[in-house]
């Protein structure tokens, strides 16, 4: 049903070439009325995650309390500016990931990670549900050493978890962030402008509390 290059990292070499001019975005945030692309405040913190399908990952964390803006992107591949035609061919290395921007006097790192474990299955690879490639895969991309070291905390910890409660271990990837590329006008905030719009994350029932692995 999907060919074989969905289910596969492609190689470096045989990247799509893409393109050195940046997407054009100019929307303002359409849930929360503010600007989605930089400078941003010096004072709040910017997260990068991956999980599924980027519509409904981004509608989870613009509703989260501390959560400033938000836009989707294309991250963790080769191809520069890539389009979502590009990205959807499985031949660009990219998945389809969430740019959170937050401020630290109201949330933390800790809940967007629990946010994020909880609100998609990690353990299913190059995929989400229904949703099949490269692009669908769980990921976390640091922009810290801290934040690193949160995440593989995180991970391992809900991970344990999931293994307890009769699931795979974890397959989320986790990277220092590099490019964050946007992705078109009418991928942001998908669900705002289409509220009957497709969303096919689902997460496992299973909690990930943040004192399991929060620390000092």
């Amino acid at each position: 049903m999907f060919s074989k290059r969905h289910q596969e990292m492609v190689a470096p070499e045989d990247a799509l070439k893409g393109r050195a001019t940046p997407m054009t975005v100019s929307v303002v945030h359409r849930a929360l009325g503010v600007p989605i692309t930089p400078p941003f405040d010096p004072s709040l913190e910017v997260a990068y995650f991956a999980l599924g399908c980027f519509w409904g990952a981004e509608r989870k964390f613009f509703q989260a309390p501390g959560v400033v803006t938000t836009a989707v992107g294309y991250m963790g591949g080769y191809t520069p500016n890539p389009t979502y035609e590009e990205v959807c061919s499985g031949r660009t290395g990219h998945a389809e990931a969430v740019l959170v921007v937050f401020d630290p006097n109201v949330t933390t790192y800790e809940a967007l990670l629990s946010l994020f474990f909880e609100s998609h299955d990690p353990t299913q690879g190059f995929r989400q549900g229904n949703d099949v490639g490269t692009q669908y895969r769980s990921a976390i991309y640091a922009t810290t050493p801290r934040q690193r070291e949160l995440a593989l905390r995180a991970r391992d910890a809900y991970g344990a978890r999931l293994v307890d409660s009769g699931h795979p271990t974890p397959t989320t990837e986790i990277e220092d962030a590099g490019v964050f590329y946007y992705a078109e006008d009418y991928h942001q905030q998908y669900l705002i402008a289409n509220p009957n719009g497709y969303c096919g994350l689902g997460g496992t029932g299973v909690s990930c509390p943040v004192g399991v692995f929060a620390q000092d």
